[in-house]
């Protein structure tokens, strides 16, 4: 339970950050129609829903296994970021046309010292909240805050790019901030790619890491008992993963001593490897 109640906090945090600074960023935004301030506050307000998905499939996730889900709930996490990858689409390809139209079509851009000072309050903010969600994702584990944490790190270089834009535009060279626009756009468009194949990966059952497998095989390998194993499969269980596969020992062996071996290599690999949540062995004899 500490690690939902971690990652809740850390979503609530990445909320109430992010709607504070589409707030601001969208009134500077109206008043100096800076492509690139715009273009920031619709990547604020398509972080809000991150965050905010977040925060529901965590809750949902939360939920102990029960009869009708034997696994428990843990792939709702990754329902929730498919809606996060569609909606933040859908924003940055409006967020593209419209920065394409002003790169033609240039409209009446005023400077303001406000795009530069939200650029440096984005930026402070950003990485206040970098620094929290990598310590958060790093101790538990958690795919969604470690996507979470890239995405803060990247915004960071974004308001960067922002506030030149915005002492750009203190010359008159507008040209920059429809290209900045454009930009952040198209990151906001690879970002949405990128979690929908993480938790199209993970909703689809994709396989635990080869890497991961290694270590299973290494710690099956501790046993000499075991001859050989075959049938191995991996099943995602939201951050966590199913393993069953099956044990061949000697044919003459007694089930209590076979099981034992199952029974032990069960609760070792579940202690080495934190990222197996339930083992299940089958045993069969051979000659």
């Amino acid at each position: 339970m500490e690690r939902y109640k971690q990652v809740k906090i850390a979503s609530i945090l990445g909320m109430l950050g992010n709607f504070f600074l589409s707030i601001i960023k969208i009134v500077v935004a109206l008043f100096t129609n800076s492509q690139a301030m715009l273009g920031d506050a619709f990547n604020s307000l398509s972080d809000i829903l991150a965050s905010f998905m977040t925060f529901l499939g965590n809750f949902i996730a939360s939920k102990p296994k029960d009869e009708d889900h034997n696994l428990g709930h843990g792939k709702a996490e990754y329902i929730y970021s498919l809606f996060i990858s569609f909606t933040m689409f859908v924003l940055a390809l409006n967020m593209a046309k419209d920065a394409i139209y002003s790169f033609f079509r240039p409209q009446n851009y005023h400077f303001s010292y406000f795009l530069i000072v939200v650029s440096l309050i984005t930026m402070f903010v950003k990485i206040i909240l970098y620094l929290y969600t990598n310590r958060v994702a790093k101790k538990m584990n958690n795919v969604l805050l470690k996507a979470n944490c890239k995405d803060h790190f990247l915004d960071t270089i974004i308001a960067f790019f922002t506030l030149i834009s915005s002492c750009l535009g203190f010359y008159n060279i507008t040209i920059f901030d429809s290209i900045v626009g454009l930009g952040i756009s198209f990151y906001i468009i690879y970002s949405a790619y990128l979690i929908f194949k993480q938790s199209y990966d993970v909703l689809m059952d994709k396989s635990i890491s080869e890497e991961r497998k290694k270590e299973v095989l290494k710690i099956i390998e501790k046993y000499p008992e075991i001859k050989k194993i075959n049938h191995f499969n991996s099943t995602p269980v939201g951050y966590k993963y199913y393993l069953s596969f099956t044990i061949f020992v000697n044919g003459h062996m007694s089930t209590i001593d076979s099981h034992a071996i199952a029974n032990n290599l069960e609760k070792e690999i579940i202690k080495e490897i934190p990222e197996i949540y339930l083992v299940i062995i089958h045993v069969n004899p051979i000659v």
